[in-house]
């Protein structure tokens, strides 16, 4: 099948990322991948590759509105016939997350044996580490990871399942249902688990939002991940105040940062308190209390800021 890449070549890392999680976002057409790598420093490059042509003009608004530098910064050309998913996934830098390291596996050697390592093929399932919200979700489960009573974990619409496979690795103790309501992303996010050695902690279900009696039954969540989108986020702030306990948490990213106020403020109106908000290229990821009604604030232990990714 022909294919077409559209190069964005931008002036640093930052503009890079900000450019990476533009594409990654489109869906009409969506990219098949998305790659970011260095070209000659301070410049990065970055490549997303189409199965039809996507409008150049609409693309270069899109990225003009997230950096004026990268106004007319972008090039769209043929793809030769070629491996270029293997190719394209060989150019994944792997990402570092707090204590977290994702990466492909092209890597495999490399971190296979660090043990808050997640190994992700960036394929038909969203969620490899490189889109800014994925990445936000990450840095906010490693600095949640290091409070204690973390048993019982929800990555809801979980994608690829990285982020499901992250909160195993970092809470040994806990475990973790997976859930979406695509069965390519349910497919895939079982290979990953039994990939990454978590697949008897990580329990993948086919779901659309909470809508599935496994999420029901039992005690309530200690914390959900839902790295989706404003609207279904919005609606389902009366389920997730049910869903968890009371003092648990909820982190929800998929957020632009001009959306994160209104999120926000649906989830106070149904008991929920912002404990703490992560920025990055445009994005937000927000961590929600489900206040207990006490006067006494949650603590989250704050990392380093990690942007970098390292390659």
């Amino acid at each position: 099948m022909p294919l077409v890449k559209l190069r964005v070549e931008c002036p640093d890392l930052a503009s890079g990322q900000a450019a990476s999680a533009v594409l990654e976002e489109m869906s009409a057409p969506a990219p098949l991948a998305v790659t970011l790598f260095e070209l000659r420093l301070p410049r990065f490059l970055v490549e997303a590759y189409f199965e039809a042509p996507p409008a150049l003009e609409d693309v270069s608004l899109r990225l003009a509105a997230c950096d004026r530098r990268l106004a007319g910064a972008v090039a769209l050309e043929a793809v030769a016939d070629q491996n270029w998913v293997a190719l394209s996934q060989a150019a994944l830098p792997p990402v570092a997350a707090g204590r977290l390291i994702v990466h492909g596996s092209h890597d495999r050697a490399r971190f296979a044996m660090r043990p808050l390592a997640v190994e992700i093929d960036a394929g038909e399932a969203f969620g490899s580490g490189h889109n800014a919200t994925t990445a936000l979700c990450l840095e906010a489960l490693d600095a949640l990871a290091r409070r204690r009573g973390l048993r019982r974990v929800l990555d809801l619409g979980c994608g690829s399942g990285v982020l499901g496979i992250a909160a195993a690795r970092l809470l040994p103790a806990a475990r973790v249902i997976a859930s979406d309501d695509d069965p390519v992303a349910v497919a895939v996010a079982r290979e990953n688990a039994a990939l990454n050695r978590v697949g008897r902690r990580v329990r993948v279900l086919r779901a659309t939002g909470l809508a599935h009696p496994a999420l029901r039954k039992g005690p309530p969540f200690d914390l959900v991940l839902a790295n989706i989108l404003p609207g279904p986020l919005t609606g389902m702030a009366p389920g997730l105040r049910k869903a968890l306990r009371h003092g648990g948490m909820a982190v929800l990213s998929g957020l632009l940062d001009h959306q994160a106020r209104e999120v926000a403020a649906a989830y106070r109106a149904n008991g929920f308190r912002l404990v703490r908000s992560w920025q990055r290229a445009g994005w937000t990821a927000l961590v929600m209390l489900r206040d207990t009604g006490q006067t006494r604030r949650a603590r989250v232990r704050s990392p380093r800021p990690s942007t970098r990714e390292e390659g």
